[in-house]
Order: structure tokens, then C-alpha cells, then sequence
């Protein structure tokens, strides 16, 4: 595509965009009395408009029917989750058997840790990406520690090579054959939260099952960013958040993906709960854990209605905006122009480097930005001109711009102001 660096060109691409209109359905915070450009996705996605309507339901059900709005009344709560697995499904590229919505993402990490880290004998490391979200690193530590290992040894971490940003994937792979014998499981993100790098999750899950090893992702940075393939890949394992891109409020719950061999398996480990119970004897109450087929086997508790209904107004727009392939297509040239524009207005990489891959398909929404100068500053200046990104330690600021409320003219304004809040901090 032919970039251009002007506020006619921007608000051309937005004429025709096809899903420019969805901007409307969503609420944008105020700055300064008007509108923020909120590339911030990665982080939160904005509320859709359609969310409360999605929670009144629910609370009238609770008002009008209190207990019985389990068994009574449209879409009763005992099997609500059961709505959510259509559209979950879609957005990672799965059998609707193999997905399920429940807990918060670490809960879905530990649970999936107990049934697919299975260390024995030799075969006990896990190999991860250097500097995951501390969230991995944590569960993963934990559960080396829960079956006896020094982290330090059974945690593989794969860093860039000296100089580089990210991981190659031949590097990635060789490390997967090295420790072939060795190796239990591979997990890490399907995109690195701090570089916004996209991992070529089908090779990595074929590498790892070539050597024996059980491949799962977290895929909190990926689920509603890029179009996934979880059931084709061949992946055994995933979870994910729905608040970033799946716009499904804060804390909201989350989704956990099964491969179908695994989720026909009732003789594998587990930590169980009742509503993970055959539904047909879950109120006989007695002892005997037998688990619902598929995904659905993994549920510990009944389901947090309220947030389940704020995630199912958000999977609703995503099916009329026409599913992953149609975001992506849009993410893909908005990325693309905010890339362009950085180019054209920054002042050199001793100020400001780009960490994100520049291959399109090696990247989502995001691109961080390290900044070498007075980053802080530049970050408070950002903010307080309205533009709201995310930082992190040390130094850098991710910029996200997303497909379903975010536009080519926004994008356009964000680079002005880059340029003008960059000569401010020289």
C-alpha cells in the first residue's frame, strides 16, 4: 500500500473503510474535553456501548428470578458458557468443544500446568520466551518448584541474540532439538507482550511434538489481535484474557482451549470442580469427579454471569464485523501506516527505535517504541496530549492501534503530536 503522510490521505482510507463505523459502538475516555486517541488496546479495550444491555439482562434475570434464573427463563446460567463457545471458538480457530470461558487467565495457566507439565524422569524442562509477561514466568516457576526442580534448571528462557530484539525462529527451533530429550513442554506467548512479536506457533507446536514435548500458549496479546489456528496447528494446549482485544472489561474472564484428544480423556490429571462434572449428575452431589467432555472438563466453578455477559456483547461485534479475517485485513494497513508515519517524523534511532519485527505477519496491533532519551517525559507528554498508549519498564512505549474503534485519521494525529511531544523532549 502507498502511504501518505497527510490528514487527506488518512481520512480517504477511512472513507472506505468497511468497519469505520464501529467506532460508534464504543465509549472513548475524555482528555481535556474531548475524545482521546486510545491506542491502549493492548492493555484494555474500550467498552462497548452494547455491554450494559448485555449486564441488565442479567440483572433482571437475578431480580425476577434470583436462584432459578439457573434452570428458568432465556439462557439460563447453568449452561451460559455454552453461548460463549461459538464465538470463542472462531477467534482462536478451534472445535467448539475444544474452548470453554471461565476463571481469570493465570487460574486457566495453573489448571492447564497441572494436567500438561508432567515432568519425569530426564524429561522436566520448559522452554519459554526470555522475559515473558511476569505472570508465565511466575506460574511456570511455581509449578517447576510444585514438582520439585530448581526453576533455574528446568526453565529454558530463549533470548535474541546478541544485538537483536526479538527470536529468530530457527533459533527457537534449534533449542527445541537441542533439548529434545530433556524437554517436557513448551509454553510461551503466542505474541511477546514487550515487543509485540508474533511466534510461528503451527512450527513450534510441529518442532516440539517431533521431540516429545506438549506445546501450549498464553495467548493474552494474541486472542482478537491475529487470526489463529489453534485446532489446525495441532496445539494441545492455550489460554487467554478477554479484556485486551476482546474489549471484555476489566478483569474480565477468560477462555482456555483443549486439543479434542486430550479433552476425551478422563484419566488425565486435573484439579477438578463440580461444574467441570458430568452436567447430567452434577446435583446427584455425589463423590466421583466424571468430567464433561471437551473443555468444558476443566471447570471448576458455576460461571461469573456478569462478566460472561460483558464478553459475549463483545464476541457479538466481532461476528458483525465480520470475524478475525476481516480485523486483520484492517489491522494489517493500520499498523502498517502507523509504521510508515514513525518513519517519516521521528528523529533517528538514537532517540527512537522501532523493537517490533517490520514483517506485517511477524507483528499484531502493536509497535514498541524503545525510546533512548527522557522516555518518561515523552510518555507524560503523550498522555497528557491526549493520546493514551502504555509504558513499561525500562524504557519503552507500545502504541496499538485496533481494528474495530480505531481509525487511519488517528493514527495520522498521533504522529503530529509524536513529532511535536519529540522536539519538546530534545
Amino acid at each position: 500500500m502507498n502511504y501518505q503522510n497527510t490528514l487527506a490521505f488518512a481520512q480517504e482510507q477511512d472513507k472506505q473503510d468497511p468497519l469505520h463505523h464501529f467506532k460508534n459502538q464504543f465509549y472513548f475516555p475524555q482528555v481535556n474535553g474531548q475524545d482521546a486517541i486510545y491506542f491502549c488496546g493492548n492493555s484494555l479495550g474500550l467498552q462497548p456501548k452494547s455491554a450494559q444491555r448485555f449486564i441488565d439482562h442479567e440483572m433482571y434475570k437475578w431480580a425476577n428470578l434470583a436462584v432459578e434464573g439457573h434452570f428458568k427463563g432465556e439462557e439460563p446460567w447453568f449452561n451460559y458458557h455454552e453461548l460463549l463457545a461459538g464465538g470463542a471458538a472462531r477467534v482462536v480457530g478451534a472445535k467448539e468443544s475444544e474452548v470453554v470461558i471461565m476463571n481469570q487467565l493465570t487460574v486457566n495457566l495453573h489448571l492447564m500446568l497441572v494436567s500438561f507439565y508432567r515432568p519425569e524422569g530426564k524429561r522436566f524442562k520448559i522452554i519459554t520466551e526470555g522475559g515473558a509477561f511476569p505472570s508465565d514466568q511466575y506460574a511456570l516457576e511455581t509449578q517447576a518448584k510444585f514438582h520439585g526442580y530448581n526453576p533455574d534448571e528446568a526453565i529454558i528462557e530463549l533470548f535474541p541474540r546478541e544485538g537483536e530484539r526479538t527470536l529468530r525462529i530457527e533459533d527457537i527451533l534449534q533449542s527445541i532439538k537441542e533439548h529434545g530429550e530433556e524437554l517436557s513442554l513448551i509454553m510461551m506467548g503466542g505474541i511477546n507482550y514487550y515487543t509485540g512479536q508474533v511466534f510461528d506457533m503451527e512450527a513450534i507446536t510441529k518442532a516440539g511434538h517431533e521431540v516429545g514435548a506438549l506445546v501450549g500458549f498464553d495467548l493474552a496479546h494474541a486472542a482478537g489481535n491475529i487470526p489463529l489456528q489453534l485446532h489446525a496447528w495441532d496445539v494441545d494446549f492455550a489460554v487467554w484474557c478477554t479484556y485486551k482485544y476482546l474489549n471484555s472489561g476489566p478483569g474480565g474472564t477468560s477462555g482456555v482451549y483443549v486439543h479434542e484428544r486430550f479433552g476425551n480423556d478422563p484419566g488425565l490429571p486435573r484439579f477438578a470442580g463440580w461444574w467441570g462434572h458430568d452436567a447430567q449428575e452434577r446435583f446427584k452431589m455425589q463423590k466421583g469427579f466424571k468430567p464433561m467432555a471437551g473443555a468444558a472438563g476443566w471447570q471448576l466453578s458455576n460461571g461469573q454471569i456478569l462478566t460472561m455477559s460483558v464478553h459475549r456483547a463483545a464476541l457479538e461485534l466481532v461476528e458483525e464485523a465480520g470475524g478475525m479475517e476481516a480485523l486483520r485485513a484492517k489491522s494489517e494497513k493500520l499498523t502498517g501506516y502507523l509504521e510508515y508515519l514513525i518513519n517519516d517524523v521521528h528523529v533517528g534511532e538514537d532517540v527512537l527505535e522501532m523493537i517490533t519485527p517490520r514483517n506485517p505477519q511477524a507483528r499484531g496491533c502493536q509497535i514498541s517504541l524503545l525510546v533512548k532519551q527522557n522516555s518518561r517525559v515523552l510518555f507524560d507528554k503523550l498522555m497528557e496530549a491526549g493520546i493514551i498508549v502504555d509504558y513499561r519498564e525500562p524504557n519503552v512505549i507500545r502504541v496499538a492501534p485496533t481494528p474495530l474503534y480505531n481509525s487511519f485519521e488517528e493514527v495520522y494525529r498521533f504522529s503530529e503530536i509524536l513529532h511535536e511531544c519529540l522536539e519538546g523532549v530534545k
